[in-house]
């Protein structure tokens, strides 16, 4: 009985372990904030800046995978203690992070399904590689397969949000945490919609001497009015954060549905003429077209939406719309990057500015880099997607 009791102690003591190694690293996370960002940004740079050969690229994108997921997992972290920091409601917020921390804490079907969408982003070129090995049969079903989830989850999220445009990406972006002051509760806190630093220019930290309270610095004289319009609130800083993206319906909703639905479609287009016997492949045009009019569709369609339905049109869209719909207007430009505009036009240009680079100094090594990614382009489906 002696030795059933001691070896229960001990599977105690093994099952107790993993939660208390988690529950340090994360405190040395949280304590490292600043550091772990650059050594993530470092590294995520590094497999930019050296893809690697073409038999190399599984474990250059390996690496890049884990640093997006371990990253993703330090997001979590910090957004935690940045919500039972008590500094926290001095610090202001983009209209994104929000928007997407409402919706996170409001419903954890949103929440799983948002990190469920992110990892599957992070991992999806990586899939690709490994289903490519086993032939380019297998390749095209993992691709719509990753495809079809992906739309799942953004339908749903749509559907949680009633109806409101998807955001990109759907989780807060990292915010650092305020580090703590030694004469924090004596200094006067500044308004929340606060946008600029500081000026290092500007005057000293003046105590008042009868109720030993300290004013922040002003700012320099040079820079005045970008200091009084940086306290000024805005209407989107007093707006509750889901009033940040308007609800759509008909048309809008219709178009949101084509703009999600569109990757699917277009990767089984594309799987459908690569493999097709006597087409042209990744050179045909059909699906380049059928891909490219559905988002232009979908896009043009919101635009008709927002003029007829929306007050103003253009002029009564928020920050955050101004900003989502500016970045599917640049994700256009990827399109130049895809199926048969990539073979027929865009590989040209790229392999003859490679070509000149070739036999000069330093500039040897970016026709080299150009030379893999081109390769990267021209093998894999994901790594021009920008959904």
């Amino acid at each position: 009985m002696g030795y059933l009791s001691q070896a229960a102690d001990q599977a105690k003591a093994i099952t107790k372990l993993p939660p208390r190694l988690l529950n340090t690293y994360s405190d040395w996370v949280l304590s490292n904030a600043a550091a772990i960002g650059q050594v993530e940004g470092g590294l995520r740079s590094l497999t930019y800046i050296i893809p690697g050969s073409s038999h190399s690229f599984a474990a250059t994108e390996s690496l890049n995978t884990g640093v997006q997921l371990l990253s993703l997992y330090h997001d979590t972290l910090l957004s935690r203690a940045l919500a039972q920091s008590p500094r926290r409601r001095k610090q202001h917020q983009s209209p994104h992070n929000r928007y997407t921390r409402f919706y996170c804490r409001k419903s954890k079907t949103y929440n799983r399904t948002a990190i469920t969408l992110q990892v599957i982003q992070y991992t999806e070129l990586l899939l690709e590689m490994f289903a490519k090995r086993r032939g380019e049969k297998t390749k095209w079903r993992v691709v719509i397969v990753l495809e079809a989830v992906k739309a799942m989850c953004r339908l749903i999220l749509m559907r949680l949000t009633n109806s409101r445009p998807l955001l990109s990406p759907p989780l807060p972006e990292r915010e650092a945490i305020p580090e703590p002051s030694n004469h924090e509760d004596d200094v006067i806190p500044s308004p929340p919609s606060e946008r600029s630093e500081r000026s290092d220019t500007g005057s000293e930290q003046w105590t008042m001497p009868r109720t030993s309270l300290t004013l922040p610095p002003l700012p320099s004289s040079q820079d005045i009015s970008s200091y009084l319009l940086s306290k000024v609130l805005t209407a989107d800083d007093i707006k509750p954060p889901k009033a940040l993206l308007h609800r759509v319906s008909g048309i809008g909703e219709a178009a949101e549905v084509m703009y999600i639905l569109r990757p699917v479609i277009y990767a089984a287009a594309m799987a459908y003429w690569c493999q097709r016997e006597g087409s042209r492949g990744k050179a045909d045009w059909r699906p380049w077209l059928l891909g490219l009019s559905i988002e232009y569709g979908a896009r043009q369609l919101a635009q008709r939406d927002l003029e007829t339905r929306r007050p103003g049109g253009a002029r009564g869209l928020t920050q955050l719309e101004r900003e989502e719909t500016k970045k599917r207007g640049w994700a256009l430009g990827w399109w130049t990057m895809r199926g048969a505009f990539y073979e027929n036009v865009t590989r040209g240009v790229i392999q003859g500015v490679a070509r000149r680079l070739k036999n000069k100094p330093l500039l040897d090594m970016v026709g080299n880099i150009i030379e893999d990614y081109d390769f990267l382009w021209d093998e894999y489906y994901f790594p021009t997607a920008t959904l």
